[in-house]
């Protein structure tokens, strides 16, 4: 009866961790989708803010902004529980990621001549506080998917989950950059 009883047990753990390691690509997705989405819903107001900038003659690089959004972001990282490193270097690559979108979308204006007869909003006032927004979301979706960044198959399941999010070449480089330190290598023990 105790070999039974052991054997009983014995499988029920066996299959526990095969539940267990089974869910987590799902787990993983669930938490990888919306994170992803959102960092292109970020990238495509690049595009406003590169009107802008176009509209104004002002430079991409704004020191003092990009300085600003780190400081807010790694103090919002404690309320997250995320490490401020790791968010500091998740926010330093959207900005980086979404100064690529406008680079990109200036030099293509600047070629035809002209950027698109579009509706232009304001940059303090509608697409900062929209960034901003954002950027909460953002932290929120980041910490739900930060214990999957060290999973053998993140960059696997980051491919799969940016595959047709991008509406154009240069906005699906710009999420491969925004996306780029999602996944990280386990350390070697």
């Amino acid at each position: 009866m105790r070999n039974v009883a052991n054997i009983l047990v014995s499988t029920l753990l066996v299959l526990f961790a095969a539940c267990t390691q089974a869910a987590s690509p799902a787990a993983a997705a669930d938490a990888l989708k919306p994170l992803l989405a959102t960092l292109n819903e970020r990238l495509n107001i690049g595009d406003l803010v590169a009107l802008t900038k176009w509209d104004s003659g002002k430079p991409i690089q704004d020191t003092p902004r990009e300085t600003q959004v780190i400081a807010n972001a790694r103090t919002l990282a404690t309320e997250y529980k995320l490490d401020p490193n790791d968010v500091e270097q998740l926010i330093a690559a959207q900005m980086e990621a979404n100064k690529l979108v406008q680079y990109g979308l200036l030099a293509q204006w600047q070629a035809a001549g002209a950027a698109p007869d579009t509706p232009r909003p304001d940059l303090g006032g509608q697409i900062r506080p929209r960034l901003d927004e954002l950027q909460k979301r953002l932290l929120q979706q980041y910490a739900r998917f930060s214990p999957y960044r060290q999973e053998p198959d993140c960059p696997a399941w980051l491919a799969s989950a940016r595959k047709d999010l991008a509406s154009d070449a240069l906005h699906e480089l710009a999420l491969i950059r925004a996306s780029g330190e999602l996944c990280i290598r386990a350390k070697a023990a």
